[in-house]
């Protein structure tokens, strides 16, 4: 009897009508004598998989029979744990009180409990898998005992570090430790510091503390940069020879002016028909050769990560910034995708292949929209300003027909931050989105969306960048929101993109329209990679994968070496029968290493923004509300992109009720109102860099002795305004790394 995991499953779920001893369990699949050693070992691992449970006097059942689940567990800032499980409905709520010795991202055993407030709720048995993390936070020392305040807000517990597991820390230290034991919720963690970073304000200790707390790697080993160079020294004069000659086009890149790696270059020319655009991209793969050590190391990265001032590249940068970045003048390899258009967007056809190009002009944004602004000097050459005027309109009629087709683009800023060479911040602001990084964003989706479709109609697997539905729990309760806010938001079973685009026309001069954006993208599902294609709903295509960026992208790395497999429109037999695994595991590998960079990208540039605000306090700032709880209120700053809270205990002109309904805290003697959307002024009245908090506090006009607040009710913009009208909005990419779709 075979006695594989799945079929040990199987037979208990369709054969056993109670639950076994493992010996009666080995009886029953007649497993000989000779096995039951190797058996035992198989049962043990369902066991600490979760799949199976130990119940009383030894015996075994199927967890999902004992209504028991196993899954990763969330902990929230507030302590609350959520049991998430792929592919299955809602969360399972895990009460504080309820989380054993549970960590965020452990795998956990829950049992099923019953429902709290209309959710299933449950309880933590057991720790099936610890999540490997470091734990970064702030060393204390007392006469008696040390231990760790760590950095995480969803870390509750402080770690208790032993005697001679300090590596002689000093007190208020930044260190990382590992966790060593942690058996009963009753005790506090056990670890041990593995890392002294240094003090909080040192030079490169906030990064270092972003890095070491996302477990990012900082280094290339010493060998894959020898296999770099290697790699990066091999001739590709024959591959020329092989190739499709476009040296002669008119082909250039346009990136941010402090780009060093290019991975992408546009050519646009008009034809009788319409335009063709080309997209020619970087070809990695011809130096990263799969199932290298250099392979392996990019795909364990997933990504480059972009923290202030400093990039964490996936490749070493003898390729990512030399042999493989398409270079100005210089010959460079590339896979191109060359599209036709008619006159009014739509994609009549394209061929993809392996090429030569050498790129005429290295752009930045801002040269291209200085050109597009009337000034003909921002770019040298005479035939790039003739090819971009072409690619000027060329990007409007794609972006029209696109929005006309219902894709959203979300009106969101991007922080800017500059920094001094000691890694201080000078300034604090938002990029400003020019239609020069709207014209490259179009072609680039242009060319991902082409490359979909040619391996979707060979019938071949593909890894494509898919974007699921919306659950409609969530869109409910933004609608919600949205109606106490004076907007309307319906929701249906067969809800579209084209509906969400019509109502970010509406709201987007309205003063609250950041938040709303904001919002209504939480409600959404994020962007996978997957070999199953289910569309990208946001931007309402119906196939779309990435390909344009392989120096940073690993999944776009992935999908040049499936273009290359396509022989005469199929893989090799061979490759045929290995390329669905290889395609699940970086797929769900790659969105999960998407995950971790951005999370440690938003706390880097958090983290500058406390630092920079620490300097500035008692100052004042224009802001809007962003939130509203029943401690007090939250107020992003303008054109800063930080975000501070307003706690009602600091405001002592009246006594406050908060208006859950409305979103709104109302004064109850004086009338006063503060509510979601409105404008404020605010000073900084403290900062903490540890928790990485800022508070404020409302100022007082000192000649009229009172706050500088809006009066009761004051709020600009529309109350009411309904889900339809046009659906041409503004778009835009943010400067720097493009935004992922």
């Amino acid at each position: 009897m075979d006695f594989e995991p799945q079929a040990i499953l199987d037979f208990i779920r369709a054969e056993s009508d109670h639950p076994m001893k493992v010996k009666e369990l080995a009886r029953a699949l007649s497993i000989p004598n000779s096995q039951y050693l190797a058996f035992r070992k198989v049962v043990r691992q369902l066991l600490s998989s979760g799949q199976l449970v130990k119940l009383k006097r030894n015996r075994i059942g199927l967890a999902s029979e004992m209504n028991i689940v196993v899954g990763k567990i969330q902990i929230t800032r507030a302590g609350t744990g959520f049991l998430i499980m792929e592919g299955a409905g809602e969360d399972i709520l895990i009460p504080q009180t309820e989380l054993l010795t549970a960590f965020d991202s452990d795998q956990v055993m829950v049992r099923l409990t019953g429902h709290i407030g209309g959710r299933q709720a449950g309880s933590v048995i057991k720790i099936v898998e610890r999540a490997a993390r470091n734990i970064v936070g702030v060393f204390r020392k007392g006469k008696n005992l040390s231990f760790i305040v760590p950095d995480n807000p969803r870390i509750h517990r402080d770690i208790y570090i032993p005697p001679g597991a300090d590596m002689e820390a000093r007190d208020t230290e930044k260190v990382v430790a590992v966790l060593t034991a942690w058996d009963s919720p009753y005790l506090n963690p056990e670890g041990k510091v593995i890392e002294r970073l240094g003090y909080p304000g040192d030079p490169g200790v906030d990064m270092l503390t972003v890095i070491r707390s996302f477990n990012l790697p900082e280094q290339f080993s010493p060998d894959l940069l020898e296999e770099a160079d290697r790699a990066a020294s091999v001739s590709f004069s024959e591959e020329h020879a092989r190739r499709k000659d476009l040296t002669e086009e008119c082909i250039y890149t346009i990136d941010p002016a402090d780009a060093k790696d290019h991975d992408d270059a546009i050519s646009v020319e008009a034809t009788e028909r319409g335009f063709r655009l080309g997209v020619h991209i970087a070809d990695v793969s011809f130096f990263v050769t799969e199932g290298t050590s250099l392979d392996k190391e990019a795909i364990e990265r997933g990504n480059s990560v972009y923290l202030p001032g400093m990039v964490i590249p996936m490749l070493p940068v003898v390729l990512s910034n030399d042999v493989c970045s398409l270079r100005v003048n210089q010959k460079r390899l590339a896979h191109s995708v060359t599209m036709d258009f008619d006159r009014k967007g739509k994609m009549l056809g394209w061929e993809i292949g392996d090429t030569v190009i050498k790129s005429r002009a290295r752009l930045s944004y801002e040269q291209v929209q200085e050109f597009f602004d009337g000034d003909e000097k921002a770019v040298a050459s005479r035939k790039v300003r003739q090819n971009l005027t072409v690619a000027r309109e060329l990007a409007q009629v794609l972006s029209k027909r696109r929005f006309s087709e219902g894709s959203l683009d979300f009106d969101l800023p991007e922080s800017k931050i500059i920094l001094n060479e000691k890694g201080e911040v000078l300034e604090l602001g938002s990029h400003v989105r020019m239609e020069s990084h709207r014209l490259v964003e179009e072609f680039m989706l242009a060319a991902n969306r082409a490359v979909a479709l040619e391996v979707f109609r060979n019938g071949q697997k593909m890894l494509y960048r898919v974007h699921g539905k919306p659950d409609k729990e969530k869109l409910e309760n933004f609608s919600q929101l949205m109606s106490r806010l004076g907007y309307s938001f319906p929701v249906s079973d067969t809800v579209k993109p084209i509906q969400f685009a019509r109502f970010l026309d509406r709201v987007k001069d309205a003063p609250e329209a950041e938040f709303i954006n904001e919002l209504l993208l939480r409600s959404m599902q994020k962007a996978v990679y997957q070999s199953e294609n289910i569309g990208h709903f946001g931007l309402a295509f119906s196939h779309y994968t990435h390909f344009t960026s392989p120096i940073r992208r690993y999944p776009d790395l992935l999908v040049h070496r499936l273009l290359r497999r396509l022989k005469r429109g199929r893989y090799p037999a061979s490759f045929a029968k290995r390329v669905g695994g290889i395609i699940d595991h970086v797929g769900q590998h790659c969105s999960e290493t998407e995950r971790v960079a951005e999370a440690a990208e938003r706390q880097a540039i958090k983290v500058k923004q406390v630092s920079f605000m620490a300097n500035h306090v008692g100052d004042e700032f224009e802001g809007v509300i962003s939130g509203v709880t029943g401690f007090g209120f939250f107020v992003r700053l303008d054109r800063m992109g930080v975000e501070g809270m307003v706690r009602v205990s600091t405001i002592d002109d009246d006594y406050y009720h908060f208006d859950e309904k409305q979103y709104r805290l109302v004064g109850r003697r004086g009338g006063r109102v503060y509510r979601l959307g409105d404008k404020i002024r605010v000073g900084v009245l403290n900062v903490d860099k540890v928790k990485s908090e800022i508070d404020l506090f409302l100022p007082v006009d000192k000649k009229k002795g009172v706050r500088k607040s809006p009066p009761a009710g004051e709020r600009s913009g529309p109350k009411t305004m309904a889900v339809s009208g046009a659906t041409r909005r503004k778009t835009g990419t943010p400067t720097g790394r493009r935004r992922r779709r």
